[in-house]
């Protein structure tokens, strides 16, 4: 079931991108004339109204969710696709490893993630709200089903705070802090910086606290979790 859920990505991804390619192709501005009774807030709600679609992939060196190295020594193609109307989105993510290293896979390439993501957003001034749900079908593992509601100031340094909720069988909290901040370089170039850091409480069994020796303890975890600062 799920190898057939990941030939279906990689071909609506491809029928995206061939999309894309083509509005990008074939669209062209009509520009303001006087008299024609158009001006640019007019037309800027006009295109807000329209349906947009985009396609995306990444190649990378690593697979890293929430601090845990899902990948190793290997190259990763990350596809996407994405559609959107009226602030309401569906995107389509999946993860391919050319060099799997875990379990039965190991040594062969393997599409082994691909998740749905259902989402909503909205402004009030100068927050933004984003709430949605969240489906990781993966390979040789339990599915999970998140929900998650993002709030992010519109100020300085952009602090946003997302908080997901797991709800099937790896039931737990994970909260997220972020800010970042833009800045403008000669040559019409950007330096982007961000840094976040997250908070895990689990409410099962199966993320546990571990001794100093690394064995297993009956507690579950809670406590800060993984922290990421990057720039580009």
């Amino acid at each position: 079931m799920k190898r057939k859920i990941g030939e279906v990505v990689m071909m609506a991804w491809i029928a995206g991108l061939a999309l894309g390619l083509a509005h990008t192709c074939t669209a062209e501005e009509k520009p303001l004339v006087p008299g024609e009774g158009t001006n640019a807030a007019a037309a800027d709600q006009e295109e807000a109204d329209r349906p947009t679609a985009s396609a995306d992939l990444a190649f990378m060196s690593q697979y890293i969710w929430r601090g845990y190295a899902l990948s190793k020594d290997s190259l990763v193609v990350q596809p996407s696709l994405t559609a959107g109307y009226k602030g309401f989105s569906l995107n389509v993510w999946g993860n391919l490893d050319t060099d799997c290293y875990q379990g039965a896979c190991k040594g062969d390439s393997k599409w082994n993630e691909t998740d749905l993501t259902f989402g909503y957003d909205t402004s009030f001034g100068i927050l933004g709200v984003e709430a949605g749900f969240i489906y990781y079908a993966l390979d040789g593992a339990d599915d999970w089903k998140e929900f998650y509601l993002s709030l992010g100031l519109d100020t300085l340094l952009a602090p946003t705070l997302t908080v997901y909720r797991e709800v099937s069988k790896n039931q737990g909290w994970y909260v997220l802090l972020g800010i970042s901040h833009s800045f403008e370089l000669p040559g019409d170039m950007t330096l982007d910086l961000a840094g976040s850091v997250s908070y895990w409480g689990s409410d099962n069994d199966n993320m546990v606290e571990y001794n100093s020796d690394l064995s297993r303890t009956a507690q579950r975890f809670s406590g800060p979790h993984d922290g990421l600062v990057s720039w580009a």
